[in-house]
C-alpha cells in the first residue's frame, strides 16, 4: 500500500507556471510590498503570472521544437527568421546588417553564414548596388520549410490578437511595454559582469 502523505509533511513541488506566483518566490515580502493588495487582487496576479509562465513555457517548448525540426541552433534561427522579414519586406540582408541584427561579431557572422550555406538554408550573391558587399538570401526549401511549420505556429499568436478588442489590446501592449521597461537590465552590477 502506497504512504499517504502526512498533512504536518512539506510536499513536493509541482512543476509548471505555478512557480512563477509571488508567493512562492518572494514569501517574506522582500521584493515587492503587497500591503495594499487585496486577496482577490493578489489572486488575479498570481493567475496573470500563471499565465505569463504558461506563455513562456508554450514559446519555450516551440523554440525546442524547431530547433530539432530545422537541425539548426537559436543564432541560426533567429538569422533565417530575419532573412524570411527582409525578402518579405523587399529588403537585401547582408552580412553586416544580419551581424548587427544578432548582435554577434563579423567573424562570428562569416561562420554562421558558411554554417547555413553549406547545409543548403542560404545563398550568397553580388549585392546588386553596393559592389562591396553581398547579399543574402534564404533559399526557397528552407523558407518553405520554415513557414509551414514554425511560422504557422506563430502566427496563431496574432490570432489571439485579433480575437481581443482594440481597448483591449491597448491595456495587453501598455501592460507589456510597463513589465518589458520593468524588467529591462540598467547597469546592474550583478548583470555587467564578464566571464572569465
Amino acid at each position: 500500500m502506497p504512504d499517504v502523505p502526512r498533512a504536518d509533511q512539506p510536499q513536493p513541488f509541482a512543476p509548471g507556471s505555478g512557480i512563477y506566483e509571488l508567493d512562492i518566490n518572494d514569501p517574506a515580502g522582500e521584493l515587492v510590498d503587497r500591503g495594499s493588495l487585496s486577496a482577490a487582487e493578489m489572486q488575479q496576479i498570481n493567475a496573470l503570472m500563471r499565465a505569463l509562465g504558461g506563455l513562456r513555457d508554450a514559446e519555450q517548448a516551440l523554440s525546442e521544437a524547431s530547433l530539432r525540426y530545422m537541425k539548426l541552433n537559436r543564432t541560426d534561427m533567429r538569422a533565417l527568421h530575419f532573412l524570411i522579414t527582409c525578402e518579405n519586406s523587399g529588403s537585401i540582408a547582408t552580412p553586416g546588417a544580419i551581424a548587427s541584427h544578432l548582435a554577434i561579431s563579423t567573424a562570428s557572422t562569416t561562420k554562421l553564414l558558411d554554417r547555413l550555406e553549406h547545409g543548403g538554408h542560404i545563398t550568397r550573391s553580388p549585392h546588386p548596388f553596393d559592389r562591396r558587399a553581398l547579399a543574402i538570401a534564404i533559399t526557397p526549401s528552407t523558407k518553405k520549410s520554415a513557414v509551414e511549420t514554425v511560422g504557422r505556429q506563430h502566427a496563431r499568436r496574432f490570432i489571439a490578437a485579433a480575437n481581443l478588442s482594440a481597448p483591449e489590446r491597448d491595456v495587453v501592449i501598455r501592460f507589456l511595454t510597463d513589465m518589458k521597461n520593468k524588467i529591462a537590465l540598467g547597469d546592474e552590477p550583478w548583470a555587467t559582469l564578464k566571464e572569465d
